[in-house]
Parts: C-alpha cells; sequence; structure tokens
C-alpha cells in the first residue's frame, strides 16, 4: 500500500493553480516536497489532510480518500507538524500531553514525556513564551507520540539549532525503519532532505517537475563547468540549466547519459538540480 495518492489534483487561487499534480510516497518511505515559496507546497499537505479540496482529482492517504468519512479514523494514525505550531498560549508542554491524551486513542505519555526531556523542554514555561525552535520540537513530541504511522513536515526543522536539527532528522530516519511508517516533509533547508530522504519531490508554480528517488537523482546529473561554446556545443535536450561564472565561464546542469563521454563532470546535489531548474525554467 503507497502511503499518499495523489491524482490528477487541480486547485485554483485566482492567478495561482495547482495543475494536474500526481504524487505516490511508497509506504515505508521519506518523500521531501520542495519547492520555492509559493510553488503549493502547503496547499498540497493541506488537500492531504482534507483541510482543502481540490477543484478536481483524488488523493488518498494511508489507503483512504481524503474526502470519505473513513479518513476521520485515518486520521488517528497522521502526525502533522506544520511551519506554525498552534496551542493554546496559556498551556504549559505538560498540559498540552494531557490534552493530546484525550484527543488521540493511542496517546504514549511516557514516550512524550521522553521527548520533553530529550528536547529540553520547559514543564513549567507557557507556550506564549516559547522561541520558535521551542515551539517546533513541541510539535514534533506531539506528532511522534500517539503511535503514527505517516508524519506529514511542514518545515519543521526550520528554527531549530543545527545540533537539534541533526538530532531530529535521526529521530525520523529511525522512524521509517518500521516498513509500514512513512515522511512526507517540506523544507527549505534542501541539505537536510539529501541527508534524509528516499525520493525528491519538486514543485514549481504550481507543477510536479519530478518526483524521483534521489540517489537515481544525483546519478542521473552532473555539473560541467567551461566555456558558452562550450555549454552551447552540447544537444539542447543535455542541458537542464545553466548560469554564468566567473572570468566569462558557464557552469551546467547536465544529463549524463546525453553528453560526450569523457566530458569532466562535477558532482552535483539536490540544492544545484533544483536551482538550476528553476532558472531553466524563467
Amino acid at each position: 500500500m503507497n502511503a499518499i495518492e495523489l491524482s490528477h489534483i487541480h486547485k485554483s487561487f485566482g492567478s495561482f493553480a495547482i495543475q494536474d499534480l500526481n504524487l505516490t510516497v511508497p509506504a515505508g518511505t521519506i518523500c521531501g516536497l520542495v519547492g520555492e515559496n509559493g510553488a503549493g507546497k502547503s496547499t498540497t499537505i493541506r488537500i492531504l489532510m482534507s483541510a482543502l479540496r481540490p477543484d478536481s482529482g483524488t488523493a488518498s492517504v494511508l489507503g483512504a480518500d481524503v474526502s470519505s468519512p473513513a479518513f476521520r479514523d485515518v486520521k488517528e494514525d497522521i502526525g502533522v507538524v506544520l511551519d506554525e505550531a498552534y496551542y493554546p498560549e496559556t498551556l504549559t508542554a505538560v498540559q498540552v500531553g494531557k490534552v493530546m491524551a484525550g484527543t488521540y486513542r493511542r496517546w504514549n505519555p511516557k514516550q512524550y514525556e521522553d521527548f520533553l526531556q530529550r528536547f529540553d523542554l520547559p514543564e513549567k514555561k507557557q507556550f506564549k513564551d516559547f522561541s520558535r525552535g521551542m515551539k517546533m520540537k513541541l510539535a514534533i513530541a506531539v506528532a511522534m507520540s500517539h503511535e503514527a504511522k505517516l508524519l506529514i513536515l511542514d518545515e519543521a526543522t526550520s528554527g531549530l539549532d543545527p545540533i537539534v536539527r541533526d538530532e531530529v532528522l535521526e529521530l525520523f530516519s529511525d522512524f521509517t525503519r518500521e516498513e509500514d511508517h512513512s515522511i512526507l516533509i517540506s523544507s527549505h533547508i534542501l541539505s537536510d532532505l539529501e541527508k534524509l530522504c528516499d525520493y525528491i519531490a519538486f514543485l514549481h508554480q504550481g507543477r510536479l517537475l519530478f518526483c524521483d528517488e534521489k540517489d537515481q537523482l544525483l546519478e542521473k546529473y552532473g555539473i560541467f563547468a567551461g566555456t558558452l561554446e562550450q555549454v552551447e556545443s552540447l544537444r539542447p535536450e543535455a542541458v537542464a540549466g545553466r548560469e554564468a561564472s566567473g572570468y566569462g565561464g558557464v557552469r551546467a546542469l547536465v544529463l549524463r547519459d546525453e553528453i560526450p563521454a569523457g566530458l569532466t563532470l562535477e558532482r552535483t546535489s539536490i540544492e544545484d538540480i533544483i536551482l538550476f531548474m528553476v532558472k531553466g525554467a524563467k
């Protein structure tokens, strides 16, 4: 069973539209959802959580159509962290745990307490006095304390210092060691996604440009550094994007299988691929 299936999703907001979005996240994997601000990432997540209805197309999570009555029960199996954590301002972390115990049937108070200690969250400070990083850590603790099978994370690592962020990424990786556990995570920190994810899905201006295995993407593309004449001598379909470099040179993102044998290429990164493709799409 796939953890997430989006089929031919269309959603319009004035001049912006998500167009024919097809996205599958296999169970037991981590998919990174990337794109510039306004690309449609948060809209996609809202559709998955049935907080927003698409104009057309279907969305299913853990085997249930998000528009069906059955999805209410499925929500028990989903842990969600949005780009802003929302809890009553006067509650402490301990009190949030008591509220969650009445919300989720499989709430694990011991696990939640362990997360509070692990994240060094104060027990008596009110939520309104938390820093952004503390709020995100609290939301992660809640999401991971009710035996969820799927985590949907929207900028969940933003606001965390590098040491805590690395610890949280390790937690997410450990989570998917169980074959029926999956994660969809959006983030502007592309190095985190390169470290964590099995798949990368790239949304640009409401369109999904690709969703591929991370390792295959890194093997598929390379960076060629040379002169403008050298780049223009390559087949057009071999060049996915390019930029000027110092002293009249050019750096280009190229498809390894489409360039002449023996041409020296630099190793690329997920960030390189995304940035070059955005420039090529303009």
